[in-house]
């Protein structure tokens, strides 16, 4: 992967084009933790395939690729969200995923959506696309020991629900 970082950085927009397809379900999988609606996973995704090959000389390390452009989808669902959020509010949102294949992609979706708001991303993150504790930290600007206390609490959430249910 390293390789493929290193020629897409020197213009080659095949490396590029494959590194997108290789990262292409983390993608979709941390768009659909954002939205419902398959137009705003799109725009996100699109947004995001775009600023990474425009800025992709700006990687310092290719190692982190994954990280960054993740980073950068965040961003710009950020963006979106705050952009649609005048119009329709996240609790008013009905209760399941966008239509991603596979019964427990679903399912974790539903999940999520039933997690604070600020436990969300960190758990899709960690529990979807196997982020260390320490790289979702760095990705949302917050101490390691924050992205652990928001899991922490967040499983005890979800721990009552199972119990009640």
């Amino acid at each position: 992967m390293k390789l493929l970082v290193k020629k897409a950085q020197q213009g080659d927009a095949d490396a590029f084009i494959e590194l997108i397809e290789r990262n292409k379900m983390t993608l979709q999988r941390v768009a659909y933790g954002y939205f419902r609606e398959e137009e705003d996973v799109a725009d996100a995704i699109q947004d995001t395939i775009l600023d990474a090959f425009e800025h992709m000389q700006e990687l310092k390390k290719p190692e982190y690729f994954r990280t960054w452009l993740v980073r950068i989808l965040m961003n710009n669902c950020n963006q979106i969200y705050n952009r649609n959020r005048k119009s329709c509010r996240l609790e008013e949102l009905p209760e399941t995923a966008g239509d991603i294949s596979g019964t427990s992609d679903v399912e974790f979706h539903e999940m999520l959506r039933s997690l604070p708001e600020d436990s969300r991303v960190i758990f899709l993150l960690y529990y979807g696309e196997q982020f260390t504790t320490r790289e979702i930290g760095q990705m949302l600007n917050m101490k390691e020991a924050t992205v652990k206390s928001r899991l922490y609490r967040g499983k005890q959430k979800l721990r009552a629900q199972m119990q009640v249910v």
